[in-house]
């Protein structure tokens, strides 16, 4: 297939495209600067120049292709930045140019979502669907809210004439040159002198490694089903303490609870992600795609000692 690819310089793009590479695909990306458009390049990818604010370049770009995979979102905007809300509006817009061209072709598009919160249990494939109406939310809910409204509009347009699935990722898809939450936690930990876990370190994170999430974008592509909702998740929880006590043997220092009320100065930004216990199961998953994760999970990854490498 000739597949567009948003986000395809970044943390999981640029594992994406080589196993999409590798499965004999031909692979569009989208880059927003030169630096990206010269990693591209060398990758052997084929370089459409935009961010997702140019619907005319997406729309065109993903009219052009056999199938797309938006892995792209404004992260920095929805969390260094607090203003989650207005990265989703972004991303919605995004999304609906880009399938605009897509109704009624059986094309594939594939869209990047998070693994949702079940309370006081794992949550499958089938949880996440009921999205509430955004006056019935705080404001502080209104971004997730609007990403999971982005999520079921692209399920339902398998009744449209588009083979669309959502590949929801768990909090970490960890690996060597991760930048995200676990090396925000050991950057955490090294200049406060403390390993920190949220309240009594009980609550729980999904994990997988980048490499397996993007063998399950390239899956999702080649065959998943209309409307399917797909999790890339290796490990299905592991604990706040257990990932502190290995960032607190590795750095030296001690292991310690961070209170609820204390956690938004502790960890900052951060802090509303570990204040929730969301294991997420991909049972489902591996049964409809054959999907089987090889790469170490989390606490191995973490023991190989590359997140504590210092630039």
């Amino acid at each position: 297939m000739r597949v567009f690819v948003t986000g395809a310089s970044g943390w999981i793009g640029s594992a994406v495209v080589p196993d999409l590479i590798a499965g004999g695909h031909q692979v569009v990306g989208l880059a927003r600067s030169g630096a990206s458009a010269d990693a591209l390049t060398a990758a052997g990818v084929e370089v459409v120049r935009g961010g997702l604010a140019d619907l005319d370049v997406l729309e065109a770009a993903a009219a052009a292709a056999d199938g797309v995979i938006h892995l792209a979102f404004d992260h920095e905007v929805a969390f260094q930045g607090g203003d989650f809300k207005a990265a989703a509006d972004a991303d919605r817009a995004s999304v609906e140019a880009m399938t605009r061209p897509l109704l009624g072709t059986d094309k594939v598009f594939v869209l990047t979502s998070g693994t949702p919160v079940a309370a006081g249990r794992v949550a499958t494939e089938d949880d996440g669907h009921d999205v509430p109406p955004l006056d019935a939310v705080p404001p502080q809910a209104a971004g997730p809210v609007t990403r999971m409204a982005t999520a079921e509009y692209v399920r339902g347009l398998a009744g449209r004439g588009v083979r669309s699935s959502v590949v929801r990722l768990p909090r970490t898809n960890h690996g060597e040159g991760d930048k995200g939450f676990v090396a925000s936690l050991v950057g955490t930990a090294r200049a406060r002198g403390v390993a920190g876990y949220y309240g009594d370190g009980t609550n729980r994170w999904p994990a997988v490694h980048r490499l397996d999430s993007a063998r399950m974008f390239r899956l999702a592509l080649e065959k998943a089903p209309a409307g399917a909702t797909l999790h890339a998740v290796s490990d299905e929880g592991v604990t706040l303490r257990d990932i502190a006590e290995v960032i607190g043997r590795h750095l030296g220092v001690p292991t310690a609870a961070v209170a609820p009320e204390e956690a938004a100065g502790h960890f900052g930004w951060l802090a509303p992600v570990l204040a929730a216990d969301q294991p997420a199961s991909s049972a489902l998953s591996r049964e409809l795609t054959g999907w089987a994760p090889a790469e170490p999970g989390l606490l191995d990854d973490l023991d190989k000692g590359h997140y504590f490498r210092e630039a």
